[in-house]
C-alpha cells in the first residue's frame, strides 16, 4: 500500500477508511473466536501472544467480547501482571535504560503455572495487577474462580513460549501482529516494526509516562526480544491475525509528527517513520470509533483496559 493511496483515500472519505479498517480487523476477531469457541470444551485456556505495539490487548477483549456473543463465559488477563517485582539493583538499571525487560524470565513463571493450574482445574485464585510506575506487584482482592465451561484467554507478548506457558494440549493459540507495510513515494517502504514503534511511542507516553527518547532507546533491546522470543513460537498458533489499520499513520500524526522530525537529527532511523508522517494527510482523533483498535495507543477506549 502507497502514501499516494492511502493519501487519495483519506482525502476523499477518511470516515469510510476508518470503517474499511474497522471491518477487515474485526472479521478476523470474528474468525479467530470461531476457531476458539470450536476447540472450547478441550482448549478452555487461550493463549495470545503478538510483539510489543501490536494489539494484543483490544484483540483478547475484543475476541473476549465476541465469544460472549456465542454464550461462551469468558475471562480475559494480562500476563504482564505476573511479571516479577524489580529488586533494588534492576530499579536502578532501568533509570539508565540498561535493563532487559524483554527476556522470558521477566514472567514469574513458577507464580504463573501455578495459576495456570489452579484456573484449568477451577479452583480460585486471587488476580495480581502488576505497577509499572513502582514495578510492584500488589494485590487488590481481585478473584478469578472459573467454572466448567467458562474460558480464559491470557494475553502476553510471551504467551505462545511453551517454557513460559506449557499447557500444549489445552490451550488455544492465537498470534496477532502488524504485516502490512506502507510504501513511500520514493520507494522507501516502512517496516512493519515502525508501525509498531510509534504505537509504543504513543501508548508508553500516556499509559506509562515514558519520554519519547526513553521508549527510543529500548527500542533495540525490543526488536532484539522479539527475534529471540517472540517470532520464534508463532507457527504454535492456530490463528493469527494482522492489526494493521491503513488509516492509522494519519490519525497518529497529530501526536507524533512534529516531535519526531524535531529528533530525527539524534535518531537518523527514524527519518523513515517521519517521511511516511510527511506523505500522508492528518485525520482527526474524533472520527475513531471508541471501541477501535487504534484508542488502545491514543486513548479515548470504551474498552475496560
Amino acid at each position: 500500500m502507497t502514501t499516494n493511496q492511502l493519501s487519495a483515500l483519506l482525502r476523499a472519505d477518511a470516515r469510510a477508511v476508518l470503517e474499511n479498517d474497522r471491518r477487515h480487523y474485526f472479521k478476523q476477531i470474528e474468525q479467530a473466536a470461531k476457531v476458539i469457541a470450536a476447540n472450547a470444551e478441550n482448549r478452555p485456556i487461550i493463549l495470545l501472544a503478538g510483539p510489543s505495539g501490536s494489539g494484543k490487548t483490544t484483540s483478547a477483549l475484543l475476541i473476549e467480547r465476541e465469544l460472549e456473543k456465542m454464550g461462551l463465559v469468558t475471562h480475559t488477563l494480562q500476563m504482564d501482571d505476573y511479571f516479577c517485582p524489580l529488586t533494588p539493583e534492576e530499579l536502578a538499571l532501568l533509570k539508565e535504560n540498561k535493563l532487559d525487560l524483554e527476556k522470558p524470565t521477566r514472567v514469574d513463571i513458577p507464580f504463573f503455572q501455578e495459576h495456570l493450574d489452579r484456573i484449568l482445574a477451577c479452583e480460585e485464585i486471587e488476580l495480581p495487577r502488576y505497577d509499572f510506575k513502582t514495578s510492584t506487584r500488589v494485590f487488590e482482592g481481585r478473584r478469578l474462580h472459573r467454572k466448567p465451561g467458562e474460558l480464559v484467554i491470557m494475553e502476553g507478548i510471551h504467551a505462545l513460549n511453551p517454557t513460559v506457558t506449557g499447557h500444549a494440549d489445552t490451550t488455544a493459540r492465537v498470534y496477532v501482529s502488524v504485516r502490512t507495510r506502507i510504501t513511500a513515494l520514493d520507494g522507501m517502504t516502512l517496516h512493519p516494526s515502525k508501525i509498531r514503534l510509534a504505537r509504543r511511542l504513543l501508548r508508553d507516553r500516556t499509559g506509562r509516562g515514558r519520554k519519547l527518547t526513553e521508549t527510543i532507546g529500548m527500542r533495540d533491546r525490543v526488536d532484539r526480544g522479539e527475534q529471540l522470543y517472540i517470532m520464534p513460537y508463532k507457527e504454535l498458533a492456530h490463528c493469527s491475525i494482522d492489526s494493521f489499520y491503513s488509516s492509522e499513520m494519519s490519525i497518529y500524526k497529530s501526536y507524533l509528527y512534529e516531535d519526531l522530525k524535531a529528533l530525527v537529527p539524534e535518531y537518523p532511523d527514524l527519518a523513515d517513520l517521519v517521511q511516511i508522517f510527511s506523505e500522508l494527510p492528518e485525520v482527526p482523533s474524533e472520527l475513531v470509533p471508541t471501541d477501535s483498535l487504534l484508542r488502545e495507543f491514543i486513548g479515548g477506549s470504551e474498552l475496560n483496559y
